[in-house]
């Protein structure tokens, strides 16, 4: 433990923000919004990442693009409520948007620079260029050192955590819209069925393959052209988490003899076990996604979904994620987090902490640059509120952001993966719409009725979703 005392913290720090990336940026600028005052570490340029090129704030290492910036997609939603939210990355981004057509695509510098300068201006926040290694514990604190962590913080971060370690996950499987799944050939079974008493089926779909079809997806999965690793992410494969790929070069049957065997299941349609299956597993409560069951992949996303739909029941599958092999650090926050971001009471008791500590951005499971930002700013707020002796919020899960701080929180703890804003997190619209598209409109316009809401209550003006390009800034820079 460090004393709040012995750190070289400003005099009169409310909240510390560990990292200064897309999330740290916006749950600092959040709790300063507050009235918090905020220290805001990050150690670079004092010391780099591999990743990193400037000392910029916010700096963007990979795409220069947000996602669709259009207000009836997931993540076009998920801006607008950051926008009623007063979202500083989603400001910047406004103003330094190059044309992208519907996507929100940035000029990358000018991207950083916007928010390097609104940190650095900002009389509520302090920018210590620092390591910072150990977590304060005198004050809330905001981690938000995403998939880089320092070894030395994430050490620090073990220890509070009471984990073996943090979560490195190479790999992640893509995951489908149910509503493309073509169910007159897909079935609903478990193995043996397993998980089918009392008419519980166990969550488990099933795309029969014949031994032609086999063959020829094995063919077209060893012809698929893979990602380039980089030369900082080095290939750490994991047994028990191989990507399909690499199962099919081990072996003309490897595949079949594992995450594609077919026993203790029957297609209906035949009353025969098929040659092979590959099985898709419920990843929500309302049954709208579906993941692709051991099928961790580094294929280039075009050769996933070509591959992919080769697939019996899935020719034209919607892919909310595809797969993805990467570097990737994240805390185990189905079994660590509440709902408000903050670490859970009796975790942080057990390792003698006493201030809050709330995650935000990759390291607490999300996917995404908006993603990240936006689990800053509802970090960055109740940390303040925290500050000030008031409650955390808990934004409802009707909202984007709700929905995506519930899945961290309440996900599935023993199949935890980093998941990107999507409408199958959100809860369905009762009573049931059948036309998907209606449906689509309806959760839509629920979100942003619900975030408008939420702003109004906690004092901060909404901005109604359309924001064009040239637009100026939604929140003051």
């Amino acid at each position: 433990m460090v004393p709040f005392s012995d750190m070289n913290l400003p005099e009169g720090t409310d909240v510390v923000v560990i990292g200064g990336g897309l999330a740290g940026c916006d749950a600092a600028w959040s709790a300063a919004r507050e009235g918090a005052r905020v220290a805001l570490y990050e150690m670079r340029p004092v010391k780099q990442t591999p990743a990193h090129h400037t000392g910029n704030l916010a700096e963007l290492v990979c795409s220069n693009s947000l996602k669709s910036n259009l207000p009836h997609t997931p993540a076009g939603l998920l801006k607008s409520e950051m926008r009623m939210l007063g979202s500083l990355v989603i400001a910047a981004a406004d103003r330094a948007a190059v044309p992208s057509g519907g996507a929100l695509s940035v000029d990358r510098d000018l991207f950083a620079q916007e928010i390097t300068s609104a940190i650095e201006t900002h009389p509520n926040i302090t920018l210590l260029r620092e390591e910072l290694t150990r977590i304060p514990d005198d004050v809330p604190v905001v981690v938000a050192t995403g998939p880089l962590t320092s070894d030395a913080l994430a050490a620090e971060i073990q220890r509070l955590t009471s984990a073996n370690e943090l979560y490195f996950y190479d790999a992640a499987a893509p995951i489908i819209d149910a509503d493309s799944i073509d169910r007159s050939i897909v079935f609903e079974a478990s193995r043996y069925g397993k998980g089918q008493e009392d008419g519980m089926v166990g969550g488990y779909l099933n795309c029969p393959l014949n031994e032609e079809e086999y063959w020829a997806f094995r063919t077209a999965i060893l012809e698929a052209e893979l990602v380039p690793l980089k030369e900082f992410e080095p290939l750490k494969m994991f047994e028990g988490c191989l990507p399909i790929e690499e199962l099919a070069k081990r072996g003309e049957l490897t595949m079949a003899y594992g995450p594609m065997k077919p026993v203790g299941l029957r297609d209906p349609r035949t009353d025969q076990r098929p040659f092979a299956v590959v099985q898709l597993r419920q990843e929500n409560q309302g049954a709208t996604l579906y993941s692709m069951v051991a099928f961790q992949t580094r294929m280039k996303w075009g050769d996933q979904q070509r591959v992919f739909r080769m697939i019996p029941g899935l020719q034209n599958a919607e892919f909310v994620r595809l797969g993805v092999m990467h570097r990737n650090t994240y805390i185990h926050s189905p079994v660590l987090l509440e709902r408000s971001l903050a670490l859970r009471d009796t975790v942080r008791e057990a390792a003698g902490h006493r201030a809050p500590v709330f995650f935000a951005g990759c390291i607490s499971g999300v996917e995404g640059y908006t993603e990240s930002a936006a689990t800053g700013i509802l970090a960055g707020l109740n940390a303040a509120r925290v500050a000030r002796g008031e409650t955390p919020v808990e934004v409802p899960l009707e909202s984007m952001i709700g929905s995506l701080a519930g899945y961290i929180s309440q996900g599935p703890a023993d199949n935890f993966q980093p998941m990107n804003s999507n409408l199958g997190l959100l809860p369905p619209i009762e009573p049931h719409i059948r036309d998907k598209r209606r449906r689509h409109d309806a959760l839509i316009q629920r979100g942003l009725d619900t975030m408008r809401r939420v702003a109004t209550e906690l004092g901060r003006i909404p901005v109604e979703p359309s924001v064009p390009a040239d637009a100026e800034p939604v929140a003051t820079l």
